[in-house]
C-alpha cells in the first residue's frame, strides 16, 4: 500500500486530504501533524501540476477534488470580485511555478504538539 490510512476510514480520509489540499491553496501555509502534511504534498502537487497545464479537462479534474470555498473577496474598480480556490490555483499559483518541475511545497519541523506530543510541522507553498 503506498499511502497511510491515517486512523480514518476511506470516506474520511479522502475529506481530510481534500481539506487540507484545499486550505494550503487558499492560504499557502498551514500547520499539521507530519504525517499528514505528507500526505498532502503528493495531492496538492498534483493539484498543482494539474493547474500548471491549465486546460479545460485539467480544471474539471482538479475541480472533482478542491473544495469550492471562497479564497479572496476584493474590490476592483467598484466591483467586488470574489476568487474561489480553484480560480487561486489556476490563475495564481500555476504560473507561479511554470518554469519549475516539481518540489512546489516545503515542510518545515516545528514544536511537537502540547496535548499528546504529535509531531507538528509546517508545510507551505515555495
Amino acid at each position: 500500500m503506498s499511502y497511510r490510512k491515517l486512523g480514518r476510514t476511506s470516506s474520511q480520509r479522502k475529506a481530510m486530504l481534500r481539506d487540507l489540499t484545499t486550505d494550503l491553496i487558499i492560504n499557502e501555509r498551514i500547520v499539521t501533524t507530519e504525517t499528514r502534511a505528507k500526505e498532502i504534498r503528493s495531492t496538492t502537487e498534483k493539484m498543482i501540476t494539474l493547474g500548471k497545464r491549465g486546460d479545460l479537462h485539467a480544471r474539471r479534474q482538479a475541480a472533482r477534488f478542491v473544495r469550492n470555498e471562497t479564497a479572496d473577496v476584493r474590490e476592483e474598480n467598484d466591483e467586488i470580485v470574489v476568487e474561489t480556490a480553484l480560480q487561486k490555483l489556476f490563475n495564481d499559483i500555476a504560473p507561479r511555478y511554470a518554469e519549475r518541475q516539481g518540489g512546489y511545497t516545503r515542510i518545515l519541523k516545528t514544536e511537537p504538539r502540547r496535548g499528546d506530543n504529535a509531531p507538528m510541522v509546517v508545510i507551505e507553498l515555495v
